[in-house]
Formats: C-alpha cells, sequence, structure tokens
C-alpha cells in the first residue's frame, strides 16, 4: 500500500514553487527565514548545500512530521559568487561582468524527515553563456525590475532568456531547482513521480 508523505517547500521563491508544481506534487510552503551568511573561502557546492540544508533544517524543526526540501542558488563568475544586485548599478555591475562570457549556476538541494531526522543534500551545476550585451541592452533590461531579486541579475525563465546564448547542463539548475536531482533524492525518501 503506497502512504502519502506530506512534502513541505522551505522557501518563499515563486519560481521554486512553480517548478515543484510541475512535478503534480501536493505539497505546502513554510519559509525558513534564515542568515545565509557563509564561511569566506567556501565553494559555491558547498554554499549551496550549506545553505539548502540550513532552509530545510530550520522548517523541520518546527514539525513533526514531513519531508523538507530547501534549495539555493548562486551564480558563479571567476570564481566569485555574485548575489542579488543590491540595487540597479549593483545589477548594471553585474551585467556588464557576464556579458559575453561563460558563467556557472549552482542549485543545492536539500531534503530532510522531519520525523526521523535523516537528511540529503546534493548539488547541480549548470554553464551559461550570456550573449555580448550594449549599454543600452543591459539599462533597458535592468529597466523591466526583472534583474533585481535575481542571482547574477537575470532570470533565464523571463524576459533574460533573451540574453541567454547557450546552456550546458539542466535548465532547471539555472531556475532555481534541478528537478531531475530532485526527483531522484524524493524517490529515496519514499516521495514517487512516476
Amino acid at each position: 500500500m503506497k502512504t502519502e508523505t506530506s512534502l513541505i517547500l522551505a522557501s518563499s521563491s515563486p519560481r521554486r514553487r512553480e517548478l515543484l508544481q510541475t512535478l503534480g506534487l501536493p505539497f505546502t510552503v513554510m519559509t525558513s527565514d534564515v542568515d545565509e551568511t557563509t564561511q569566506p573561502g567556501m565553494s559555491p557546492k558547498a554554499v549551496v548545500e550549506e545553505l539548502a540544508l540550513r532552509k530545510a533544517r530550520a522548517v523541520a524543526s518546527r514539525l513533526d512530521a514531513g519531508v523538507v526540501l530547501g534549495s539555493d542558488t548562486v551564480v558563479v563568475l571567476d570564481g566569485r559568487i555574485l548575489g542579488k544586485p543590491a540595487d540597479e548599478p549593483d545589477a548594471f555591475r553585474m551585467l556588464s561582468a557576464l556579458q559575453g562570457r561563460e558563467h556557472t549556476v549552482y542549485s543545492g538541494v536539500a531534503l530532510i524527515d522531519a520525523a526521523t531526522g535523516r537528511f540529503e543534500v546534493a548539488h547541480s551545476k549548470t554553464a551559461v553563456r550570456i550573449r555580448p550585451l550594449t549599454e543600452r541592452e543591459i539599462r533597458s533590461y535592468i529597466a523591466t525590475k526583472e534583474p533585481m531579486d535575481k542571482a547574477g541579475s537575470y532570470a533565464i525563465q523571463g524576459i533574460g532568456s533573451t540574453l541567454v546564448e547557450s546552456i550546458e547542463g539542466d535548465y532547471f539548475t539555472v531556475v532555481g531547482l534541478p528537478l531531475c536531482l530532485t526527483a531522484g533524492m524524493l524517490f529515496r525518501f519514499g516521495i514517487t513521480l512516476l
């Protein structure tokens, strides 16, 4: 007999919510509101795994049962993590640095069984090339406001898709939740999709 395990998304990200909905799984959302500061010198994969686990643990600690899903995404250029822009000049600086070049996006995923404390953490990475951009194009894109709450100052699933020349790897890693990786992890926690 198949039992339904409740799934809780530890994220306020509308993109992660939409991606999880595409899998057809019932889930609830509980925000984690954790400190996202990490130790200097951590590798990008360590950062996304640490933050994904921190988010999942914060929510799991408030529950008696269910599987909690935490995720985190960073954009990395020349070994430096580019976060969300502080303001429009910061977004301009990031997009100017990214244009005409390849960078890497890392997304970490953590699952925790709130009843037992069992957890699993993994990450996925994807190479993204942004086409060469003029200053006017960058300023016009910033004027849409889309870059303002996105790591690296662009959204591959929005107007920012017109900036992306190519990707190598999982598209959903760039959006913020690698679905293939997540599905495999959920299966190991008794939540099957197919």
